[in-house]
């Protein structure tokens, strides 16, 4: 007798520095993962697609491939066909979905990391069973993803959810992108350095023995653990980007209405710590919350495997509507 292994479904995130591919099975479990580094931006785009293949094939390990999710840390086209931007990759209007196809010899669907999280938490985690959703990944910088009465807002161009470079304060802190007063510069992983950063001048704290007394060597898990630790500074610095987080989904409140705000990426596992002023805030900023209902602000349940996995339920969905 001849046994058929069953078809699996893969998600792939790929960001700067590491491909994860994942198969999840129909529940959103990821049962099994492969990892590659990515071999950045200055190299040929082959090498990097090298990486996606071999991951994914490692993680599929010998099952066939009904279809594969890709999350890629750049903007895509509306299409979901090319990575138009990716400012740690190589690829820049590359036909990235067709060539990942041919591949594998399997559907392929691709779209921003941030939109498959959110995809992710509105199926599987913080947000599953509400119609309306938007996840606001905290790490470096700010993404996100809209999910309204249960699909994907992409917007025209493929690119909706870049809150992080919303305007939140005109003529403010200069920004990467080239703007000023860009929300992230206030509420992301780089905000909360430059926070504890400023308030080590003014004030004592453990940070000073951390880093030997150079500011410059502060990381975000430095002030992490120091907040955890009880360290004023460092919780000081945290009250502040929660603050900043508040104000910031207010505005996104404000404008959609949504039925809760998921906040994911790394800075987001202070919890409390970073969720607790940004409730207050959120409160204190949204016109009319006195009469209107406020959206919970909760924590994003996924974890880094949520690109993935997100990734992975795209492509389950993109098949199912063939």
């Amino acid at each position: 007798m001849t046994f058929t292994a069953t078809p699996v479904w893969v998600g792939v995130d790929v960001g700067g520095t590491k491909v994860l591919a994942g198969v999840v099975d129909d529940l959103g479990r990821v049962v099994r993962t492969a990892r590659r580094t990515t071999p950045g931006r200055r190299v040929d785009i082959a090498h990097v697609e090298d990486a996606l293949e071999a991951a994914v094939l490692e993680a599929a390990a010998g099952a066939p491939i009904a279809g594969v999710g890709v999350a890629a840390a750049g903007f895509v086209d509306v299409t979901g066909q090319r990575v138009m931007f990716a400012p740690h990759l190589p690829w820049q209007g590359e036909d990235v979905r067709q060539r990942l196809s041919d591949r594998w010899g399997a559907p392929v669907v691709l779209d921003n990391d941030a939109n498959c999280a959110a995809v992710a938490e509105s199926t599987y985690g913080a947000a599953r069973g509400c119609r309306s959703a938007i996840t606001v990944t905290m790490g470096t910088g700010i993404g996100g993803g809209i999910v309204m009465d249960g699909r994907l807002v992409r917007g025209a161009n493929g690119m909706a959810g870049e809150f992080g470079h919303m305007q939140v304060v005109p003529g403010g802190r200069a920004c990467e992108c080239g703007g000023h007063g860009c929300w992230e510069q206030y509420s992301s992983g780089n905000a909360l350095v430059r926070s504890a950063r400023e308030l080590m001048s003014e004030k004592p704290s453990v940070l000073e023995e951390s880093t030997g007394g150079e500011p410059p060597r502060l990381t975000g898990p430095m002030v992490s653990d120091a907040a955890a630790a009880g360290d004023l500074v460092a919780r000081e610095a945290f009250i502040s980007v929660g603050d900043w987080l508040g104000v910031g989904v207010a505005n996104l409140v404000a404008a959609l209405d949504p039925d809760v705000v998921v906040v994911g990426g790394g800075v987001s596992a202070a919890g409390d710590r970073l969720l607790g002023p940004a409730r207050d805030a959120l409160v204190r900023s949204l016109v009319g919350a006195a009469h209107r209902g406020v959206p919970p602000l909760v924590p994003a349940m996924l974890g880094p495997e949520a690109g993935l996995v997100g990734a992975a339920e795209l492509a389950r969905q993109a098949q199912s509507r063939r």
